[in-house]
């Protein structure tokens, strides 16, 4: 078959990303022993954007009923024909299967259609590819694509081999070409966790600095494409990549944000998470995560306008379960449900009558400025709820310490002893959290641990 030729481009040690204008045919098994929250158009939709995201154009989307997984080819003889004939008509650069194949299925398909193939994982590498911006990014991505192929060897590793000491680079003796293959990727992944534990060790560093700073940190999560990037900029004033893509977000991203009653937060902004996103693609991008992890309020951003935005929001409250937070009961947790100017006014009725979490809810435009004011008062209240009364005794030596507690508590009593001073304060859940970290005094009455 005469392949049409698209543009690519190689990102870190060599993993071949399809970007550019592309054609390409996708496949959508429906597999009866698969449970689904969405329906099988908005699965298809879903990775019709998804391979917009790395601007390939669709020319033909197969969705194919699955009763039994064919062990080597995942697909049964007569819809491999089917497909083979697409293939061979529409030439495109790329098919992509919005299934997990495995090493064996994805070879064997890739022989009989003569085309590349990549699963619903490897597209998703693809764009995390093309979309990581810092260095902890990058080697992230890496490190998931290598162990991702380790397995597979489908593509040329020739160029890690010339890494390691030129063309006349050999294994031992005997060993065949996949298994130096796998010995080259083996060695790269070990380099590369080394060298992020490096960037993890100064990543904490940050942290705890961060942490230093008196201000709450203001966590946005979300499905993919909800509208996080776009409510960022509308919040900070920022210009940070928005467009309407999956994944146009993956490295966190921190600003300043003042209050409605003046105090100042800080927003950060996360990568989007997507139904059947694996384990090690989470892992990938912890230090986005993090953020959510150690922050004093999380803001879930849904997508109103959609059909299917309580499947995408329980697929959120199970990643963030993965993460050690438990939704339903963390009173950190905001709702926002964006883009309510696409409603309705009928549909914004139902919406706002049959909506969870009321008490914790706000609906808003991100494009319009709609019901901003109500959110950043929601996260005023938030973090005014935090907000707990507790003591300390502090020595009388320890200038810095009492003049923290001054600057960033409200002082209600303050008893000098000959040694101590005991200062009963009112303090937020991000102050108390900071000054134990800084300064390492235990509250000898009242613990925000009480609280919570």
């Amino acid at each position: 078959m005469a392949s049409r030729t698209s543009s690519k481009q190689f990102y870190s040690q060599g993993h071949e990303v399809i970007v550019g204008q592309g054609r390409c045919i996708i496949v959508h098994p429906i597999v009866a022993c698969d449970t689904h929250r969405r329906s099988v158009e908005e699965q298809c939709d879903e990775i019709a954007g998804l391979a917009l995201a790395i601007h390939l154009d669709v020319v033909d989307l197969q969705a194919l009923k699955v009763s039994h997984i064919h062990a080597g080819h995942f697909l049964g003889k007569g819809q491999r024909e089917r497909v083979k004939a697409l293939v061979e008509d529409l030439e495109p650069d790329v098919l992509i299967f919005n299934h997990a194949l495995s090493p064996v299925q994805q070879r064997n398909l890739e022989r009989v259609w003569d085309v590349k193939v990549i699963d619903r994982t490897g597209l998703i590498l693809e764009i995390f590819g093309e979309r990581a911006q810092t260095r902890e990014g990058r080697l992230q991505v890496e490190l998931a694509a290598l162990e991702y192929q380790r397995s597979r060897l489908v593509r040329s590793w020739t160029h890690l081999e010339r890494q390691r000491g030129g063309a006349g680079f050999m294994g031992g003796p005997g060993e065949t070409q996949i298994e130096i293959d796998r010995r080259l990727i083996s060695d790269r992944i070990v380099k590369l966790k080394k060298e992020l534990e490096d960037v993890k060790r100064t990543r904490e560093l940050g942290r705890h600095a961060r942490e230093r700073v008196p201000f709450p940190v203001v966590a946005l999560v979300g499905y993919t494409n909800a509208g996080k990037s776009t409510l960022f900029n509308t919040l900070t004033g920022a210009d940070i990549f928005a467009k309407d893509l999956l994944f146009a977000t993956l490295d966190p991203t921190l600003r300043k944000v003042e209050l409605p009653n003046g105090q100042t937060v800080i927003l950060s902004d996360t990568v989007g998470f997507i139904a059947d996103l694996p384990t090690h693609l989470i892992a990938a991008f912890r230090a986005t995560l993090e953020q959510t992890l150690h922050a004093d309020v999380i803001l879930h951003v849904i997508d109103a306008a959609r059909q299917d935005y309580q499947a995408q929001r329980m697929d959120v409250i199970e990643i963030l379960g993965d993460l050690g937070i438990e939704y339903e009961t963390d009173s950190r947790i905001v709702e926002v449900y964006n883009k309510v100017d696409l409603l309705s006014d009928e549909d914004r009725e139902d919406f706002e009558r049959d909506a969870p979490f009321e008490l914790r809810r706000v609906l808003i435009s991100a494009v319009s400025g709609q019901g901003i004011d109500n959110l950043l008062n929601k996260v005023a209240e938030v973090t005014a709820r935090q907000h707990i009364e507790v003591s300390y005794d502090i020595p009388h030596a320890d200038g810095k310490a009492l003049s923290w507690l001054y600057e960033h508590a409200e002082m209600l009593s303050r008893d000098d002893g000959a040694e101590a001073a005991r200062c009963q304060v009112c303090i937020c859940a991000a102050d108390y959290k900071k000054f134990k970290i800084r300064f390492g005094y235990e509250a000898v009455e009242g613990s925000f641990e009480d609280q919570i």
